[in-house]
């Protein structure tokens, strides 16, 4: 499985078994997951944890899974979406794909195809990855391997690369440092309180570069990226 095994998938479902199966089918392959039973929950999850993509249902509580894509898209959001739902008529899923879902899966379902076509879609998604990330005046360059603020560059270490490139992948989101630790370190018996350091030069540097996004931190959890 060609899977990203940092993504953070948000299931947006609410009936517990069928959240539960996919969870554990994810997780499984690597992911982690989230889950919401309606459609206020799930936007508001969107804006606080930032998935990487969302599996949602069209028929939930507290606004169906049509307004949920539709407010989505209203705000610009691009989170990958792909419905999973039990209206298998070609007028929904035209509707579904129209307003802006990425895929369409009427249940019921493989629970290996979901899995396989969250990965499809999250492949789709790197080229533009690819191309590099900016959040205020950073650039990060994934071919070049380097952060530069203003074209200077902020000379990282490779695991303090590794921090900026996940902080900078979705800026505004807490992470916590054991997910930064899994994500930028090789060491995996590493203690978590190595990120501290980690992330003390990575500040020091992105300081002396006059960087305007600011790595805040969060009291007793672990760190973010401030645009």
């Amino acid at each position: 499985m060609d899977a990203n095994p940092h993504a953070l998938i948000l299931i947006v479902e609410d009936e517990a078994e069928i959240a539960l199966i996919l969870s554990r089918y994810l997780e499984a392959a690597g992911y982690r997951t989230l889950s919401a039973r309606d459609g206020e929950q799930a936007l508001a999850l969107t804006q606080t944890l930032r998935p990487d993509l969302m599996l949602l249902d069209m028929n939930i509580p507290r606004r169906d899974g049509f307004q949920v894509l539709s407010a989505l898209r209203a705000r610009n959001d691009s989170l990958p979406v792909i419905v999973v739902s039990a209206l298998a008529e070609d007028v929904d899923k035209l509707s579904a794909l129209r307003i802006g879902a990425d895929d369409y899966v009427t249940k019921p379902f493989n629970p290996k195809e979901i899995v396989a076509r969250v990965a499809a879609v999250l492949r789709r998604m790197r080229p533009a990855a690819e191309a590099g990330m900016r959040v205020g005046n950073l650039l990060l360059d994934p071919l070049a391997r380097r952060v530069t603020a203003e074209g200077v560059d902020a000379a990282l270490t490779e695991s303090e690369y590794r921090l900026m490139s996940v902080l900078m992948g979705q800026p505004g989101r807490a992470f916590s440092r054991g997910e930064l630790l899994d994500a930028a370190m090789d060491d995996s018996d590493a203690l978590e309180r190595t990120v501290d350091s980690h992330i003390s030069h990575l500040r020091a540097k992105l300081a002396a570069v006059g960087a305007g996004p600011r790595v805040v931190n969060l009291r007793g959890f672990g760190y973010r990226l401030d645009p």
